[in-house]
């Protein structure tokens, strides 16, 4: 009676817990909060002064006594506690901030995670006020929510670009065929941009600043109309501030080798997967999901390289969000693809 009690005051919610951003997804009312996965602490302690968008703009800007923390790296738990503190400000500010609220929570978590890391993930969403908690995949949560039909005995292929991993999976009845989670996504590709700032003109930039320049003129492939850009930063000799102009050709060479590793972890999928299904995909193709989804080109690059139709999500960056979402309405279906964690 309680447990039905507790059900009928809580809107149970799909969290896509992201490196970059987190999306929260509640029942009956899509997508409601997208936020930066960055919090702001007191030094020295895990006072929480700010969370998300907030804490974002605090990055880089902060005085000695605050610092603007990503809790989540390459797309896993590193810091148990400040996880902790931004779901429950997540989950209380979807639900305006009522604390008696207790929430079936499905979690989308990177293929290649290891059992102590799910463990934190689920012990982190049960201190934050989850009355149960499933944890899914991230690809088969981003298959689910580009609509491919997981259900079949056919082959799904999805690669999903998130900030801190990459995974690419091959999907049919159900279940991962083969999955390969590599760490090399958003975030490596703003540090190839940071690294090749320093190397070709001795400019220190920060992370937004290497985020700003990807969206902007980041490419994967040859444009028709290349640009250049003025990058303010900090001059690494002299110590002063300066300006460079720099162009979308030397961004995309820039972005070669960790673009280089997502095709190859593309390619050794595409090796492993059974003959049966291997036919399915000339057919179908591989679909983009997650934010480097829209990095300009990346779709015509992976298609040279592997000889595939490539199709980019009609909504990229909602994908897994939305795969979660789906599942809460479908509690057959979540039972199939979702591990139910144990607590």
């Amino acid at each position: 009676m309680i447990g039905k009690l507790i059900g009928a005051f809580s809107s149970d919610i799909g969290i896509d817990l992201g490196t970059a951003n987190t999306l929260v997804y509640v029942r009956d009312h899509g997508i409601v909060l997208r936020e930066p996965s960055v919090v702001a602490v007191k030094s020295g302690t895990n006072l929480v002064l700010a969370v998300g968008d907030d804490a974002k703009r605090m990055l880089g800007r902060t005085p000695g006594n605050i610092v603007a923390v990503r809790p989540l790296r390459d797309g896993v738990i590193a810091d148990y506690e400040v996880t902790e503190a931004m779901l429950r400000h997540f989950i209380r500010k979807v639900h305006n901030r009522r604390r008696w609220i207790r929430p079936r929570i499905v979690i989308a978590v990177p293929s290649g995670i290891t059992e102590v890391e799910k463990r934190a993930v689920n012990e982190s969403a049960v201190a934050a006020g989850a009355r149960e908690v499933h944890l899914i995949e991230e690809p088969m949560a981003a298959a689910i929510g580009v609509g491919l039909p997981v259900q079949e005995a056919a082959a799904n292929m999805i690669v999903d670009i998130g900030g801190g991993t990459t995974e690419v999976a091959i999907i049919s009845l159900y279940g991962l065929v083969y999955s390969r989670s590599v760490r090399v996504a958003g975030d490596e590709l703003d540090e190839a941009i940071i690294n090749y700032l320093r190397r070709a003109y001795n400019l220190l930039i920060g992370e937004r600043t290497a985020e700003e320049i990807k969206i902007r003129m980041g490419s994967a492939f040859p444009q028709p109309k290349e640009t250049s850009v003025e990058v303010k930063g900090r001059d690494l000799i002299a110590g002063l501030p300066k300006t460079v102009k720099v162009t979308s050709s030397e961004i995309r060479e820039a972005l070669m080798d960790p673009l280089g590793v997502i095709v190859d972890s593309i390619r050794v999928t595409l090796e492993r997967c059974p003959p049966e299904l291997s036919a399915d995909l000339v057919d179908r193709g591989v679909v983009l999901a997650g934010g480097g989804a829209l990095l300009k080109g990346i779709d015509q690059l992976i298609s040279d390289e592997t000889g595939l139709p490539v199709h980019i999500a009609e909504d990229p960056l909602s994908a897994v969000a939305e795969g979660t979402g789906k599942l809460l309405d479908e509690l057959d279906f979540l039972k199939k693809v979702t591990q139910p964690a144990r607590h």
